[in-house]
């Protein structure tokens, strides 16, 4: 297994698995899950992934199959947190900083890890693709994601480990609540989730084979979290 951070600059060389990343999201939140997402040609592209965002790709060591992906950005510019799910943390929270990356889009296919790898149950492959994109952070000077997410999710990472505030929450959005998780991103909190996936080892390796090392365009900053929590407690 492998994990691929891929950014504006490399999209053209990694297309095929871009393009299936969009065939995955189509899947797993327009079919699956029923969100409101537009698809076309079978791909679920939003304005967000016009942005050039950095993604997350965990492939086979190959990389010619995908088992799931997330989107990452800053949050110091248009987010999905501030445009669409406002209503899910309270006024008075600041979550945006040049150290928070938000996440979004992250899934699996369950289908194909299972055919792969039948022993990875899915929430613990969920949770190593949530913790890879912890590690991304953390390799890059990141010290907090926000997202928003489903209360059965946010209790899955919980339970292997991450550390989450729970900044607010809304019903206004579909069939089930939607959660503002606020992630500390630490070493002390990787290494908990690793032992809790019984991994010896980080699963982000850094820069693919043959590339010098470049920070991606998503700058590191102070940590945000007294502002987030001051706003929470005078909401």
């Amino acid at each position: 297994m492998s994990f691929l951070l891929v950014q504006a600059d490399s999209f053209e060389r990694h297309s095929g698995l871009l393009d299936e990343m969009f065939r995955l999201r189509a899947r797993v939140f327009h079919e699956q899950l029923q969100w409101d997402v537009t698809v076309e040609d079978m791909k679920e592209i939003d304005r967000y992934d016009r942005m050039n965002p950095a993604y997350l790709l965990w492939t086979n060591e190959d990389r010619s199959v995908l088992y799931g992906s997330a989107r990452l950005m800053p949050t110091t510019g248009p987010t999905l947190l501030y445009d669409v799910f406002a209503e899910t943390f309270p006024d008075g929270a600041t979550l945006s900083a040049p150290g928070i990356w938000e996440a979004t889009r992250l899934c699996i296919d369950e289908a194909r890890i299972a055919e792969d790898h039948p022993d990875l149950a899915p929430n613990k492959a969920l949770c190593r693709m949530f913790l890879a994109s912890c590690e991304v952070a953390l390799a890059h000077g990141i010290d907090t994601i926000v997202g928003n997410l489903d209360p059965l999710v946010l209790r899955i990472y919980r339970q292997h480990g991450a550390a989450i505030d729970e900044v607010g929450r809304s019903d206004a959005f579909g069939r089930r609540p939607v959660c503002c998780g606020v992630f500390a991103v630490t070493e002390t909190v990787c290494g908990t989730m690793r032992d809790r996936l019984r991994l010896d080892a980080p699963l982000y390796r850094g820069t693919e084979p043959g590339r010098a090392r470049q920070r991606p365009r998503l700058v590191a900053g102070t940590n945000w979290r007294v502002k987030a929590l001051r706003g929470k407690a005078a909401s």
